[in-house]
Protein backbone atom coordinates (compact mmCIF):
# COMPACT_ATOMS: atom_id res chain seq x y z
CA UNK A 1 0.00 0.00 0.00
CA UNK A 2 1.53 3.43 -1.19
CA UNK A 3 -0.13 6.25 1.35
CA UNK A 4 0.06 10.20 1.46
CA UNK A 5 0.73 11.92 4.45
CA UNK A 6 -0.03 16.06 3.72
CA UNK A 7 1.44 17.54 6.75
CA UNK A 8 4.17 15.17 7.02
CA UNK A 9 6.31 17.70 9.15
CA UNK A 10 3.68 18.58 11.82
CA UNK A 11 2.77 16.95 15.31
CA UNK A 12 0.52 14.33 13.84
CA UNK A 13 2.53 13.74 10.95
CA UNK A 14 5.61 13.46 12.52
CA UNK A 15 4.36 10.30 14.75
CA UNK A 16 1.93 8.87 11.97
CA UNK A 17 5.27 8.14 9.66
CA UNK A 18 7.31 7.43 12.25
CA UNK A 19 4.96 4.19 12.96
CA UNK A 20 4.43 3.79 9.11
CA UNK A 21 7.82 3.41 8.60
CA UNK A 22 8.00 0.77 11.85
CA UNK A 23 5.73 -1.24 9.92
CA UNK A 24 7.13 -0.66 6.52
CA UNK A 25 10.09 -1.93 8.23
CA UNK A 26 8.98 -4.83 10.09
CA UNK A 27 9.51 -3.38 13.52
CA UNK A 28 5.74 -2.74 14.58
CA UNK A 29 3.91 -6.09 13.86
CA UNK A 30 0.98 -5.08 16.32
CA UNK A 31 -0.89 -4.22 13.44
CA UNK A 32 -2.22 -7.28 11.87
CA UNK A 33 -2.25 -7.71 8.09
CA UNK A 34 -1.35 -3.96 7.38
CA UNK A 35 1.33 -3.83 4.17
CA UNK A 36 3.14 -0.50 3.83
CA UNK A 37 5.16 -0.10 0.49
CA UNK A 38 5.49 2.99 0.05
CA UNK A 39 5.54 6.90 2.55
CA UNK A 40 4.44 9.95 0.51
CA UNK A 41 5.55 12.66 2.88
CA UNK A 42 4.18 16.28 2.10
CA UNK A 43 4.61 19.42 3.67
CA UNK A 44 4.71 23.16 3.08
CA UNK A 45 7.90 23.24 1.28
CA UNK A 46 7.18 20.29 -1.17
CA UNK A 47 6.41 20.73 -4.63
CA UNK A 48 3.26 21.11 -6.90
CA UNK A 49 4.75 18.15 -8.83
CA UNK A 50 5.36 16.12 -5.85
CA UNK A 51 1.93 16.04 -5.17
CA UNK A 52 0.52 15.54 -8.02
CA UNK A 53 2.73 12.13 -8.41
CA UNK A 54 1.59 11.00 -4.90
CA UNK A 55 -1.81 11.73 -5.60
CA UNK A 56 -1.67 9.44 -8.92
CA UNK A 57 0.01 6.94 -7.29
CA UNK A 58 -1.38 6.72 -3.45
CA UNK A 59 -3.51 4.15 -2.54
CA UNK A 60 -4.55 6.04 1.16
CA UNK A 61 -4.70 9.45 1.99
CA UNK A 62 -4.34 10.93 5.61
CA UNK A 63 -4.68 15.28 5.03
CA UNK A 64 -3.19 16.40 8.03
CA UNK A 65 -2.14 19.52 6.20
CA UNK A 66 -3.81 23.26 7.65
CA UNK A 67 -2.97 25.97 9.71
CA UNK A 68 -3.46 26.33 13.28
CA UNK A 69 -2.03 30.09 13.79
CA UNK A 70 -2.09 32.41 10.92
CA UNK A 71 -1.15 36.24 10.82
CA UNK A 72 -4.17 36.99 9.15
CA UNK A 73 -7.73 35.50 9.73
CA UNK A 74 -7.72 34.71 6.25
CA UNK A 75 -5.28 32.40 5.73
CA UNK A 76 -7.65 30.06 7.70
CA UNK A 77 -9.89 29.73 5.23
CA UNK A 78 -6.75 29.76 2.58
CA UNK A 79 -4.85 27.46 4.57
CA UNK A 80 -7.47 24.84 5.78
CA UNK A 81 -9.89 24.78 3.33
CA UNK A 82 -7.94 26.10 -0.03
CA UNK A 83 -5.29 23.06 0.39
CA UNK A 84 -8.32 20.55 0.36
CA UNK A 85 -9.55 21.87 -2.67
CA UNK A 86 -6.08 21.35 -4.07
CA UNK A 87 -5.75 17.67 -3.15
CA UNK A 88 -8.64 16.76 -3.92
CA UNK A 89 -8.96 18.32 -7.57
CA UNK A 90 -5.82 16.45 -7.99
CA UNK A 91 -6.91 13.11 -6.96
CA UNK A 92 -10.59 13.73 -9.34
CA UNK A 93 -7.45 14.52 -12.02
CA UNK A 94 -6.06 11.13 -12.06
CA UNK A 95 -9.59 9.45 -11.39
CA UNK A 96 -7.82 8.06 -7.97
CA UNK A 97 -10.53 7.37 -5.70
CA UNK A 98 -8.68 5.54 -2.63
CA UNK A 99 -10.07 6.31 0.49
CA UNK A 100 -9.25 10.07 1.85
CA UNK A 101 -9.00 11.10 5.88
CA UNK A 102 -9.29 15.08 6.88
CA UNK A 103 -7.53 15.90 9.89
CA UNK A 104 -10.80 18.37 11.67
CA UNK A 105 -10.83 20.13 14.97
CA UNK A 106 -13.42 20.08 17.57
CA UNK A 107 -14.07 23.42 16.67
CA UNK A 108 -15.70 22.37 13.49
CA UNK A 109 -19.14 21.90 15.78
CA UNK A 110 -19.20 25.73 16.10
CA UNK A 111 -21.13 25.19 19.72
CA UNK A 112 -20.79 26.88 22.25
CA UNK A 113 -17.30 29.22 22.77
CA UNK A 114 -16.46 28.06 19.07
CA UNK A 115 -19.21 29.65 17.42
CA UNK A 116 -17.76 32.83 16.31
CA UNK A 117 -14.11 30.81 15.41
CA UNK A 118 -12.65 31.62 11.96
CA UNK A 119 -10.47 28.28 12.46
CA UNK A 120 -13.74 26.27 13.36
CA UNK A 121 -15.39 27.62 10.47
CA UNK A 122 -12.25 26.99 8.33
CA UNK A 123 -12.41 23.25 9.50
CA UNK A 124 -16.36 22.96 8.87
CA UNK A 125 -15.55 24.32 5.14
CA UNK A 126 -12.95 21.84 4.77
CA UNK A 127 -15.22 18.95 5.81
CA UNK A 128 -18.11 19.68 3.89
CA UNK A 129 -15.68 19.56 0.86
CA UNK A 130 -14.59 16.34 1.69
CA UNK A 131 -18.48 15.27 2.25
CA UNK A 132 -19.28 16.34 -1.23
CA UNK A 133 -16.45 15.06 -2.51
CA UNK A 134 -16.94 11.31 -1.43
CA UNK A 135 -21.09 12.06 -3.13
CA UNK A 136 -19.25 13.04 -6.35
CA UNK A 137 -16.77 10.25 -6.94
CA UNK A 138 -17.61 7.47 -4.25
CA UNK A 139 -14.33 8.13 -2.69
CA UNK A 140 -14.63 7.04 1.03
CA UNK A 141 -13.99 9.74 3.17
CA UNK A 142 -13.17 9.91 7.36
CA UNK A 143 -13.45 13.04 9.11
CA UNK A 144 -12.42 13.14 12.23
CA UNK A 145 -12.80 15.87 14.65
CA UNK A 146 -9.77 16.19 17.14
CA UNK A 147 -10.26 17.33 20.32
CA UNK A 148 -6.77 18.65 22.10
CA UNK A 149 -3.61 16.23 20.97
CA UNK A 150 -0.49 15.59 23.33
CA UNK A 151 2.35 13.37 23.14
CA UNK A 152 6.39 13.36 22.06
CA UNK A 153 6.98 16.07 19.17
CA UNK A 154 4.29 18.45 20.10
CA UNK A 155 5.92 22.28 19.63
CA UNK A 156 5.73 24.00 23.28
CA UNK A 157 4.41 27.51 23.46
CA UNK A 158 2.23 27.15 20.43
CA UNK A 159 -1.16 25.71 20.86
CA UNK A 160 -0.66 23.05 23.19
CA UNK A 161 -1.15 23.60 26.93
CA UNK A 162 0.41 20.33 27.93
CA UNK A 163 3.19 20.54 25.57
CA UNK A 164 4.07 23.89 26.90
CA UNK A 165 3.73 23.19 30.66
CA UNK A 166 5.69 19.60 30.03
CA UNK A 167 8.43 21.86 28.52
CA UNK A 168 8.67 24.59 30.89
CA UNK A 169 8.37 21.90 33.85
CA UNK A 170 11.20 19.88 32.49
CA UNK A 171 13.54 23.21 31.92
CA UNK A 172 12.80 24.79 34.96
CA UNK A 173 10.69 27.72 33.32
CA UNK A 174 7.79 29.06 34.75
CA UNK A 175 4.08 28.02 33.84
CA UNK A 176 0.87 30.51 34.08
CA UNK A 177 -1.97 28.78 35.37
CA UNK A 178 -4.96 31.26 35.33
CA UNK A 179 -8.02 28.78 36.35
CA UNK A 180 -7.10 25.54 37.47
CA UNK A 181 -10.14 23.56 37.78
CA UNK A 182 -10.49 24.33 33.40
CA UNK A 183 -10.83 20.66 32.34
CA UNK A 184 -9.40 19.32 28.39
CA UNK A 185 -10.30 16.59 26.70
CA UNK A 186 -7.38 15.34 25.96
CA UNK A 187 -6.28 12.79 22.95
CA UNK A 188 -2.98 11.08 23.37
CA UNK A 189 -0.71 11.02 20.02
CA UNK A 190 0.13 7.22 20.10
CA UNK A 191 -3.56 6.10 20.72
CA UNK A 192 -4.60 8.90 17.87
CA UNK A 193 -1.76 6.96 15.31
CA UNK A 194 -3.35 3.38 16.59
CA UNK A 195 -7.00 4.44 15.71
CA UNK A 196 -5.57 5.99 12.26
CA UNK A 197 -3.61 2.02 11.84
CA UNK A 198 -7.42 0.97 11.72
CA UNK A 199 -8.78 3.49 9.56
CA UNK A 200 -6.39 2.54 7.36
CA UNK A 201 -7.53 -0.84 7.64
CA UNK A 202 -11.38 -0.03 7.45
CA UNK A 203 -11.93 -0.43 11.14
CA UNK A 204 -12.09 3.25 12.15
CA UNK A 205 -14.73 4.24 14.80
CA UNK A 206 -17.42 6.26 13.91
CA UNK A 207 -19.40 8.87 16.12
CA UNK A 208 -21.73 12.15 16.28
CA UNK A 209 -21.51 14.91 18.16
CA UNK A 210 -23.89 16.83 20.51
CA UNK A 211 -22.88 20.38 20.47
CA UNK A 212 -19.13 19.37 21.58
CA UNK A 213 -19.35 15.84 23.13
CA UNK A 214 -18.54 13.19 20.92
CA UNK A 215 -21.02 9.92 21.07
CA UNK A 216 -19.40 6.88 19.60
CA UNK A 217 -21.94 4.99 16.99
CA UNK A 218 -21.63 2.85 14.41
CA UNK A 219 -23.06 4.45 11.69
CA UNK A 220 -22.04 7.97 12.52
CA UNK A 221 -21.50 10.82 10.13
CA UNK A 222 -17.94 11.32 11.39
CA UNK A 223 -14.99 9.55 13.05
CA UNK A 224 -13.23 9.90 16.30
CA UNK A 225 -10.60 7.81 18.50
CA UNK A 226 -12.55 6.30 21.28
CA UNK A 227 -9.63 6.61 23.80
CA UNK A 228 -10.21 10.33 25.64
CA UNK A 229 -9.25 11.60 28.84
CA UNK A 230 -10.80 14.31 30.69
CA UNK A 231 -9.20 16.12 33.27
CA UNK A 232 -8.43 19.48 34.48
CA UNK A 233 -5.02 22.14 34.23
CA UNK A 234 -4.64 21.99 38.02
CA UNK A 235 -3.87 17.97 37.86
CA UNK A 236 -1.94 18.03 35.12
CA UNK A 237 0.54 20.59 36.55
CA UNK A 238 0.25 18.42 39.51
CA UNK A 239 1.62 15.63 37.89
CA UNK A 240 4.15 16.98 36.42
CA UNK A 241 5.38 18.58 39.14
CA UNK A 242 5.82 14.92 40.83
CA UNK A 243 7.66 14.17 37.88
CA UNK A 244 10.13 16.80 38.26
CA UNK A 245 10.83 15.87 41.90
CA UNK A 246 11.29 12.27 41.45
CA UNK A 247 15.37 12.51 41.01
CA UNK A 248 14.91 14.03 44.75
CA UNK A 249 11.58 12.15 46.40
CA UNK A 250 12.39 8.78 44.38
CA UNK A 251 9.07 8.22 44.16
CA UNK A 252 7.18 7.15 40.87
CA UNK A 253 3.52 8.14 40.94
CA UNK A 254 0.76 5.50 40.28
CA UNK A 255 0.83 5.44 36.63
CA UNK A 256 -1.44 2.44 35.62
CA UNK A 257 -1.78 0.71 32.28
CA UNK A 258 -3.08 3.20 29.82
CA UNK A 259 -3.94 5.74 32.10
CA UNK A 260 -3.77 9.88 31.33
CA UNK A 261 -0.83 9.69 33.95
CA UNK A 262 1.49 7.27 32.08
CA UNK A 263 0.81 8.62 28.57
CA UNK A 264 1.99 12.14 30.46
CA UNK A 265 4.83 10.72 31.98
CA UNK A 266 5.98 9.45 28.53
CA UNK A 267 5.25 12.72 27.13
CA UNK A 268 7.09 14.58 30.14
CA UNK A 269 10.13 12.18 29.62
CA UNK A 270 10.45 13.70 26.27
CA UNK A 271 11.08 17.27 26.98
CA UNK A 272 13.35 16.43 29.23
CA UNK A 273 16.87 18.05 28.13
CA UNK A 274 20.05 15.24 28.44
CA UNK A 275 21.42 16.66 31.07
CA UNK A 276 18.68 15.72 33.47
CA UNK A 277 17.66 12.03 31.98
CA UNK A 278 20.20 10.54 34.45
CA UNK A 279 20.52 11.33 37.91
CA UNK A 280 22.84 11.23 40.94
CA UNK A 281 21.85 8.07 43.75
CA UNK A 282 22.29 8.00 47.35
CA UNK A 283 24.69 5.30 47.97
CA UNK A 284 24.94 4.46 51.71
CA UNK A 285 28.36 2.91 52.38
CA UNK A 286 29.96 1.11 55.51
CA UNK A 287 32.35 -1.84 56.18
CA UNK A 288 29.68 -4.50 54.90
CA UNK A 289 29.26 -3.05 51.37
CA UNK A 290 26.74 -0.52 50.33
CA UNK A 291 22.68 0.09 49.87
CA UNK A 292 21.38 2.03 47.35
CA UNK A 293 17.40 2.38 46.68
CA UNK A 294 16.80 3.48 43.16
CA UNK A 295 13.11 3.94 42.90
CA UNK A 296 9.81 3.81 45.64
CA UNK A 297 6.76 4.19 44.53
CA UNK A 298 3.44 4.66 46.93
CA UNK A 299 2.09 1.24 46.80
CA UNK A 300 4.05 -1.01 45.69
CA UNK A 301 7.34 -0.56 47.67
CA UNK A 302 11.12 -0.15 46.17
CA UNK A 303 14.00 -1.54 43.92
CA UNK A 304 17.35 -1.11 45.39
CA UNK A 305 21.06 -2.42 44.58
CA UNK A 306 22.62 -4.30 47.63
CA UNK A 307 26.49 -4.86 47.36
CA UNK A 308 27.80 -7.02 49.96
CA UNK A 309 31.48 -7.64 50.80
CA UNK A 310 32.92 -11.95 51.04
CA UNK A 311 32.06 -13.42 53.38
CA UNK A 312 29.57 -10.48 54.96
CA UNK A 313 26.06 -11.16 56.28
CA UNK A 314 23.49 -8.90 56.14
CA UNK A 315 19.75 -8.98 57.49
CA UNK A 316 19.28 -10.77 60.48
CA UNK A 317 15.92 -9.58 61.09
CA UNK A 318 12.73 -9.52 59.46
CA UNK A 319 9.49 -8.02 59.02
CA UNK A 320 5.83 -8.17 59.68
CA UNK A 321 3.90 -7.06 56.19
CA UNK A 322 6.84 -6.49 54.34
CA UNK A 323 7.95 -9.23 51.40
CA UNK A 324 11.27 -8.76 49.92
CA UNK A 325 12.25 -10.36 46.43
CA UNK A 326 16.37 -10.64 45.76
CA UNK A 327 18.38 -11.61 42.74
CA UNK A 328 21.96 -11.80 42.88
CA UNK A 329 23.54 -10.31 39.78
CA UNK A 330 27.01 -10.53 40.23
CA UNK A 331 29.19 -12.86 42.14
CA UNK A 332 27.75 -15.63 44.31
CA UNK A 333 25.45 -15.56 47.25
CA UNK A 334 22.92 -17.37 49.20
CA UNK A 335 19.42 -15.48 50.02
CA UNK A 336 17.56 -17.20 53.14
CA UNK A 337 14.07 -16.57 54.25
CA UNK A 338 13.20 -18.50 57.61
CA UNK A 339 10.77 -18.14 60.44
CA UNK A 340 11.49 -17.27 63.88
CA UNK A 341 11.87 -19.99 66.31
CA UNK A 342 8.14 -21.09 67.40
CA UNK A 343 9.36 -21.74 71.16
CA UNK A 344 11.82 -19.30 71.62
CA UNK A 345 11.90 -16.63 68.38
CA UNK A 346 15.26 -17.33 68.47
CA UNK A 347 16.48 -16.17 65.19
CA UNK A 348 20.03 -17.45 64.84
CA UNK A 349 20.77 -20.99 63.41
CA UNK A 350 24.62 -21.13 62.66
CA UNK A 351 24.20 -23.49 60.32
CA UNK A 352 22.82 -21.08 57.65
CA UNK A 353 26.08 -19.13 58.09
CA UNK A 354 28.79 -21.59 57.66
CA UNK A 355 27.79 -25.20 55.56
CA UNK A 356 24.62 -24.76 54.40
CA UNK A 357 25.32 -22.02 52.02
CA UNK A 358 28.55 -24.24 50.32
CA UNK A 359 25.95 -26.97 50.32
CA UNK A 360 23.38 -24.98 48.25
CA UNK A 361 26.34 -23.56 45.87
CA UNK A 362 27.22 -27.38 45.35
CA UNK A 363 24.09 -27.91 44.28
CA UNK A 364 23.42 -25.35 41.84
CA UNK A 365 26.96 -25.79 40.14
CA UNK A 366 26.31 -29.32 40.39
CA UNK A 367 22.89 -28.42 38.32
CA UNK A 368 24.87 -25.99 36.06
CA UNK A 369 27.13 -29.22 35.12
CA UNK A 370 30.02 -27.24 36.44
CA UNK A 371 31.13 -30.30 38.64
CA UNK A 372 34.40 -28.78 39.70
CA UNK A 373 33.12 -26.11 41.40
CA UNK A 374 30.50 -27.82 42.73
CA UNK A 375 32.87 -30.29 43.98
CA UNK A 376 35.23 -26.86 45.75
CA UNK A 377 31.89 -25.95 47.77
CA UNK A 378 31.46 -29.50 48.97
CA UNK A 379 34.97 -29.38 50.35
CA UNK A 380 34.28 -25.87 52.20
CA UNK A 381 31.34 -27.13 53.68
CA UNK A 382 33.01 -30.30 54.55
CA UNK A 383 35.13 -27.69 56.77
CA UNK A 384 32.24 -27.11 58.87
CA UNK A 385 30.44 -31.17 58.82
CA UNK A 386 33.06 -33.73 57.55
CA UNK A 387 30.85 -36.66 58.26
CA UNK A 388 27.66 -35.22 57.17
CA UNK A 389 25.68 -37.83 54.93
CA UNK A 390 25.29 -34.41 52.41
CA UNK A 391 29.21 -34.20 52.02
CA UNK A 392 28.90 -37.68 51.68
CA UNK A 393 26.78 -38.42 48.98
CA UNK A 394 27.91 -35.71 47.28
CA UNK A 395 31.59 -36.81 47.36
CA UNK A 396 29.76 -40.09 45.90
CA UNK A 397 28.03 -38.53 42.92
CA UNK A 398 31.24 -36.13 41.73
CA UNK A 399 33.66 -38.09 42.27
CA UNK A 400 33.57 -39.65 38.67
CA UNK A 401 32.46 -36.44 37.01
CA UNK A 402 35.46 -33.86 38.39
CA UNK A 403 38.45 -33.57 36.84
CA UNK A 404 41.61 -35.23 38.68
Amino acid sequence: MKILVTGAKGFVGQNLCAQLKNIRDGKAKCYGEVAVEEIFEYDIDSTAEELDAYCREADFVFNLAGVNRPQNQDDFMKGNFGFASVLLDTLKKYGNKCPVMISSSIQATLAGRFGTSEYGKSKKAGEELMFQYSEETGAKVLVYRFPNLFGKWCRPNYNSAVATFCNNIAHDLPIQVNDASVELELLYIDDLVDEMMAALKGEEHHCEFDGVETVLTENGKYCASPVTHKVTLGEIVDLLNQFKDQPRTQLIPEIPFNSFAKKLYSTYLSYLPKEKVSFPLKMNIDARGSFTELLRSEKCGQVSINISKPGITKGNHWHNTKNEKFLVVSGEGVIRFRKPDEDNMALINHAYYTWIPYIQLCVCYANLGDFNTSNYYNEKAAEYIPDHPSILQNREYLKDKINK
